[in-house]
């Protein structure tokens, strides 16, 4: 029984391997782009039978001569995730048409495929639940995410040959992202940040939010593993799904949870927010103007597809989960 991932030297590709092989699952074809070398880091952690670089793969994926007879599953979550990249035929490419090419190959194999999506898809909006009407994606990024999931809607209507289910990520955090550069998560911004000036800083007062008051879905990668092993072991579920806590918190209170995980691991008390901004370790800067009209100041997972699916197990809120990373942080990266 062999396992494709592909983007499995990456955050959430690395996560879903390791998590695998705490099952006893080591029969795993590891798919990425090596380009970026430093990434091999999170594959040395983990066990898995064969490398493929991405492209020798589409191509053997576009030809159907794959070498392996007993597929198990696709987790497909290689893509570009940099919001910023305005490149629209690069990301059309990478973010869709591989994913589509891949989407086609799996049907006509009968084999179960889990990919990522992304909250993106919904823009500015304010209502995060999975409808076509509030989904308007900002940039290219979004769209091309935006775009698949129109694909699986249509073809769940005229019926699938096997599983095919989506998960719109929300702000992922957690191990194994070091390498994503200033697309990591806020939470390992702010370990840095304290680590390195002994204080964290925040946007300050704008769109109608208080200083460090603008909220987000922060959903640790502990859980994001866990939901799409959960649809692993259920081939029987298809569709598209928010990947969030359905719980939405403030910049405040994530900064807080890292500078206080930082200081218990020194020895120090924990501080309340009050606290930590009177004594500067958490400062404000002024809102860039540059962002301004263009930021999502609040997101939260409706999740109620998800429960509905028979997902029942609790969120890591981010006073946990950013305790955990922190804890890793330190025992890895010093």
């Amino acid at each position: 029984m062999t396992i494709i991932v592909t983007g499995a030297a990456g955050f959430i590709g690395s996560n879903i391997i390791k998590a695998l092989n705490q099952r006893g699952i080591t029969d795993i074809v590891a798919v990425d782009n090596l380009s970026k070398g430093e990434k091999f880091k999170n594959l040395a952690e983990c066990e898995i039978a064969h490398y493929l670089d991405k492209h020798e793969f589409i191509r053997l994926v576009r030809q159907h001569a794959l070498p392996y007879d007993d597929i198990r599953a696709v987790f497909h979550q290689g893509a570009c995730s940099d919001t910023m990249n305005h490149d629209g035929l690069y990301m059309m490419d990478n973010n869709y048409q591989y994913t589509l090419d891949l989407f086609d190959w799996c049907q006509d194999e009968r084999i179960p495929f889990l990919y990522a999506s992304s909250a993106s898809v919904y823009g500015k909006g304010e209502i995060f639940r999975e409808e076509r009407e509030l989904e308007k994606p900002l940039n290219v990024y979004g769209y091309s995410k935006f775009l698949f999931d129109q694909v699986l809607r249509r073809r769940m209507k005229t019926g699938l040959t096997a599983q095919a289910a989506g998960f719109r990520y929300f702000n992922v955090y957690g191990q194994h992202e070091q390498h994503k550069g200033r697309m990591a998560s806020v939470a390992y911004h702010h370990f840095h940040q304290y680590r390195e000036n002994g204080y964290v800083s925040l946007f300050g007062a704008n769109d109608g939010y208080g200083n460090g008051e603008q909220t987000r879905d922060f959903v640790s990668v502990e859980d994001v593993t866990k939901v799409n092993l959960f649809f692993f072991d259920h081939p029987e579920l298809s569709g598209i799904f928010n990947l969030g806590t359905g719980r939405s918190q403030p910049f405040n209170e994530l900064a807080a949870a890292t500078v206080n995980a930082c200081r218990i691991a020194e020895g120090k008390p924990e501080m309340s927010l009050e606290e930590l901004i009177e004594e500067e370790l958490i400062r404000y800067v002024p809102f860039p103007d540059a962002l301004k009209g263009k930021y999502q100041s609040f997101t939260q997972a409706d999740i109620t597809r998800l429960r509905e699916a028979g997902y029942q197990e609790d969120f890591l809120d981010v006073k946990q989960g950013v305790s955990r990373y922190v804890a890793w942080l330190l025992e890895n990266q010093g």
